[in-house]
């Protein structure tokens, strides 16, 4: 008795109510009298003999010799299924049961293709820790191979055949099996038994940075690619459409998991039809298949209809479904998984042929299975429509693209990710991914310009790098630390952090030595300062001198090689008594003026007869300045007051606003934690599961200071959520940017909570922000049901009005919220009146209650930057303030022989919203990669030192066509938002 007051944590759907409504909703009842309930549904199920099916299911009060009568044909039993012939207009039937009589319209259906789809969902991680998922994986593969051997004599439609999700089970298999057994699996591949798809994993591709996404598709020369999944995750950036067309893939299959997180319906959702062409800036497309939203089960869609149980649920089951695609909105109704709102007008499905993917069990990770090709068998032999075939993903993309291509919809822009918010839920380690992306590209530049070949070691750290961007985060129920299954929360994490934290290690390594080896081509005391970004700039370098080569009480000057002019410098000494397991020296601070792009600068150091100046300490007055910003920070409220625009003229802070400029401003909800699922659940159409709202204030001043560089400010508060919270403002001379950095001690609690900092600027002008591959913005084109609420960027967001334009950058904290905060829960309604202008960076959070952490705590940094100028493009400004913190000046030491010329430029591109993003080696080839920011195509001229040959391709080294080189330098045409790469032989140097 006492188990009938038990209640099942939330989590999976109940697959037992979801069939039910199924059949209840392509059911209509005919008769209902004294207990007996009957109801008739018209399928779209055909006889080879030329009939059709009507089923007719009796409920109630039955005696045990039922006795049911539709035409001429009678059955026994409370169900049937009748064959009448087919018609080709509405038909009257009379139908019989028992005593009573009832018309039954039967009417015209559709002949029905089916595409069964077989397939593992990967989860590296989330059901078992990430080693036992892979090996699992490379399982799967063996049984794959050995059950296609199993039905090679079967009819061609019924053949098993298993499409690989991820690639990155097959490489790693590929490794680890036999010759003959590789030889095996590549020849079902060719015959089309077997399909590779394109991406490694399934990638949060926002946070991806464009070098990552296209290098983690370098693999597809491996197979013969056609097509691409992006499973799980409920959106992908606009970049992907090129990068998979770089790879030769124009067929990706999306299926989308909303997991009541995500309301794409109420966002234009319901105008998204499927299959679709998704078009880039840059004219190229995508065909597109997603599984029906928002309730259509994302990737169990087949399971759903029992085409991994049984050919009788399948048989029940799948022609209900296939009615209801073609007569409904969506196939289930609402209080189905993941369902959050009022039914949304969308057409029914128009096309006869369907992408149905099947799992060999209800789980992520399954393993592959014989009965989804057994149930196609038996079906085809018995039904001539629904017409099933085993097929792989590729083959319905063929299909599609053969007879329907003309008719399917264009849709353009990004397709904003759902569940970019669980980013957040990793902090720290997403913080080091992103200053990994950034130091990766620097040093693989650097490596390559003093002639060395760092290629293996590069890819192997952006593989780390991709890695931790893959979309498991955690366990299915991350709160728990078991050794084994959905509840390894504590292993999962560790090693998923651990990825993070080794691949911005790799990537600090790999510049530490490249910058050693850059110095050791040339010598003297000097150093040179690098500009990794491709346009010119003035910026802060930081230096270190050891005391080996000059003594830390000699004094010493910087002088600028190309001028001779002496350039003011800050010393701070590394001292053993504090730092005795440090190198001791001094760390130089200088600004440089107009570092060429990919080029540097030399700084001469020299001998002085008096020591640099030291800092200053500035009255107690909360004010720093330069000569474009005069900014004010006010102590007790506990943010910055105003930013004056001084070459402007013009404020640059809202002042009118619900929050002070980075004012700390921490969430707390009134949902419950380690509840599996339970924000999937929960709906929030006010303010009312805000439980709390609370703002740091009452700031100490701990360091005012003016240096011959600049001036700077340190402020600490305490609030609710952090045990300290310190924030860093500075401003360089000579430099129009403020910096600023706010370092955070995290209190760790299972509490559902977020953290955001507010960034209020004063400008009512249209916003454009970066996307991986692409440019976003308000007036910019995205798909239909995008996420509208946040926005994972990349690093920047510009404003432009008449007068002025205004840039914010972010390196390590990609979720921003415009003009408002908004209830992390469906349908995520504001808790703020809208203004326009006001960045909301949404530094962390744990709202998740699955596969993300379930907490998170520690010292934690962000750093943000700020710029303005009139006349200037917001692409560009946004581009420009980034690369202070993305593309940071590097200074090296001279360790070699020679002397380094005063300044030099390694590679250049001649317009403006073209960057060079690096420099790499391909053999013998040198690989210059560019990306366009630019809203239109692009012809620009790229020139590289000693360039003698060239050829130019899309970004992957597939399909480059030969260039001609005139004096250094190629043309090449960028698309709107394109890629493209330069592979040259060069001269030696």
């Amino acid at each position: 008795m006492t188990s009938r007051l038990l209640q099942p944590s939330l989590g999976s759907p109940d697959y037992d109510g979801i069939r039910q409504a199924l059949r209840h909703d392509t059911s209509t009842p005919v008769i209902s009298v004294r207990g007996l309930e009957v109801r008739v549904s018209v399928l779209p199920l055909f006889t080879h003999d030329g009939r059709q099916a009507v089923r007719v299911s009796c409920t109630g009060l039955l005696p045990e010799d039922l006795e049911i009568t539709l035409g001429e044909e009678v059955r026994r039993g409370a169900d049937a299924t009748f064959l009448v012939p087919e018609v080709s207009a509405p038909t009257p039937f009379t139908l019989h049961v028992g005593g009573e009589t009832a018309e039954v319209l039967v009417t015209p259906q559709r002949k029905w293709s089916v595409f069964v789809v077989h397939h593992s969902h990967l989860d590296i991680g989330y059901t078992d820790p990430q080693g036992t998922v892979l090996r699992n994986h490379l399982d799967y593969l063996d049984a794959a191979l050995r059950l296609t051997k199993e039905t090679e004599d079967w009819p061609d439609d019924a053949k098993f055949r298993w499409t690989v999700e991820s690639s990155y089970p097959a490489l790693r298999w590929l490794e680890a099996r036999p010759r003959n057994v590789v030889d095996a699996f590549r020849a079902r591949v060719e015959e089309g038994l077997i399909e590779v798809t394109a991406l490694p994993f399934q990638l949060h591709t926002e946070a991806c940075s464009t070098e990552e996404l296209y290098r983690e598709l370098r693999f597809t020369k491996e197979f013969p690619t056609r097509s691409a999944m992006h499973t799980d995750v409920p959106g992908a950036v606009v970049g992907l459409v090129d990068a998979l067309n770089a790879a030769g893939v124009r067929y990706l299959a999306a299926a989308h998991n909303w997991a009541g997180r995500s309301v794409p319906y109420l966002h234009g959702g319901d105008k998204l039809t499927r299959p679709f062409r998704w078009r880039a800036p840059s004219g190229k497309e995508l065909i597109v298949w997603f599984t029906d939203t928002p309730h259509g089960m994302a990737y169990m869609e087949g399971n759903t209809v029992g085409l991994t149980d049984s050919y009788e649920l399948a048989d029940d089951l799948l022609p209900r479904y296939l009615l209801a695609l073609s007569d409904r909105s969506y196939p289930y109704g609402p209080g189905t998984f993941g369902w959050q709102g009022p039914d949304a007008p969308k057409a029914p499905y128009e096309l006869d042929a369907l992408h149905l993917r099947v799992q060999g069990a209800h789980a992520d990770n399954a393993g592959p299975s014989i009965i989804p090709a057994r149930i196609v068998k038996q079906w085809n032999e018995q039904w001539a429509f629904p017409k099933l075939r085993s097929a792989v993903n590729s083959d319905f993309f063929e299909h599609i693209e053969r007879t329907h291509y003309d008719r399917l919809a264009v849709h353009e822009g990004d397709w904003t990710d759902w569940w970019a918010d669980g980013l957040g839920s990793g902090a720290r380690p997403l913080g080091y991914v992103r200053r990994a992306q950034g130091a990766l590209r620097a040093a693989e530049t650097l490596h390559t310009l003093a002639g060395a070949d760092a290629t293996e070691e590069i890819d192997a750290a952006y593989d780390k790098v991709a890695l931790f961007n893959e979309h498991t985060w955690g366990a299915a129920n991350p709160w728990e630390d078991a050794e084994e299954a959905g509840d390894s929360g504590g292993l999962q994490w560790t090693r998923k952090s651990a990825g993070a934290y080794q691949a911005q290690d790799d990537a600090a390594d790999l510049l530490h030595a490249a910058a050693r080896r850059y110095g050791n081509t040339f010598g003297g005391e000097s150093f040179v300062v690098f500009n990794p970004a491709s346009a010119a700039r003035t910026d802060v370098v930081r230096m270190f001198l050891p005391r080996d080569v000059i003594a830390v009480d000699v004094p010493i000057v910087l002088i600028d090689a190309r001028t001779g002019e002496w350039i003011p410098h800050h010393e701070e000494l590394v001292d053993p008594d504090d730092w005795p397991t440090r190198p001791i020296g001094r760390h130089l601070e200088a600004v440089v003026r107009d570092v060429p792009g990919m080029g540097h600068v030399r700084l001469d150091v020299e001998k002085a007869a008096s020591p640099a100046t030291g800092p200053v300490e500035l009255a107690h007055e909360p004010v720093i300045e330069n000569e474009f910003y005069r900014v004010t920070y006010d102590l007790r409220e506990g943010y910055i007051r105003s930013i004056f625009d001084k070459v402007a003229g013009r404020e640059l802070v809202n002042l009118d606003a619900a929050a002070g400029f980075g004012q700390y401003v921490y969430d707390r909800y009134a949902t419950a934690p380690h509840f599996n699922h339970l924000s999937g659940h929960v709906g929030a159409h006010d303010r009312t599961l805000l439980g709390d709202r609370a703002i740091a204030r009452n700031a100490a001043l701990i360091k005012a200071t003016r240096t011959a560089v600049g001036e700077k400010l340190v402020v600490e508060l305490q609030g609710k959520g952090v045990d300290w919270l310190r924030t860093t403002i500075e401003l360089h001379y000579g430099v129009p940017r403020l910096d600023l950095r706010y370092q955070l001690a995290k209190q760790g609690t299972p509490a559902k909570e977020a953290i955001f900092l507010a960034f209020p600027l004063s400008t009512e002008g249209e916003a454009e922000w970066e996307l991986t591959g692409g440019v976003g913005g308000s007036a910019v084109a995205h798909v239909p049901g995008s996420a509208a609420y946040m926005l994972p960027i990349r690093h920047w967001i510009a404003f432009e009005d008449p007068e002025l334009t205004v840039a914010w950058a972010t390196l390590e904290a990609p979720l921003v919220q415009l003009g408002t905060i908004h209830m992390p829960y469906a349908p995520f309604p504001p808790t703020l009146d809208e203004e326009p202008g006001t960045v909301y960076s949404w530094a962390l959070n744990n709202i998740w209650d699955t596969n993300f952490p379930a907490q998170q705590q520690g010292e934690t940094t962000f750093r943000y930057a700020v710029s303005s100028a009139a006349g200037v493009s917001r692409r560009r400004l946004g581009a420009a303030t980034a690369a202070g913190l993305t593309d940071p000046f590097v200074g090296i030491l001279a360790t070699g022989e020679g002397t380094a010329a005063a300044t030099a430029s390694n590679a250049s591109v001649d317009h403006q919203d073209v960057h060079i993003t690096s420099i790499g080696r391909s053999g013998e080839r040198t690989v210059v990669r560019l990306q366009s920011f630019a809203a239109e195509p692009v012809e620009v001229t790229v020139h590289l030192r000693g360039l003698r040959e060239a050829e130019v391709s899309a970004g992957l080294a597939a399909g480059a066509e030969q260039a001609d080189v005139r004096d250094g330098s190629v043309k090449v045409r960028l698309p709107a938002c394109g890629v493209a790469a330069v592979w040259g032989l060069c001269e030696d140097r």
